[in-house]
């Protein structure tokens, strides 16, 4: 693992550390299982719209940190 990838690593999880539990959760499901928004909303029972919001905020937050 070069020290690039670690730092980046580092920086990732710092930034999802800062999100709070629903957060965290929607990015997981979004960009490290693969799910879309729709079956992310279907498996936390809010609508396909709440997740997108959640999702953009949880986004902009993050990238404050890496």
């Amino acid at each position: 693992v070069s020290t690039e990838n670690w730092a980046t690593h580092i920086a990732l999880q710092s930034a999802m550390d800062r999100l709070d539990e629903r957060e965290r959760g929607i990015v997981i499901k979004r960009f490290f299982a693969g799910k879309t928004q729709m079956e992310v909303a279907q498996e936390i029972g809010i609508s396909q719209v709440q997740v997108s919001r959640l999702e953009k905020a949880a986004l902009k937050e993050m990238r404050r940190y890496v």
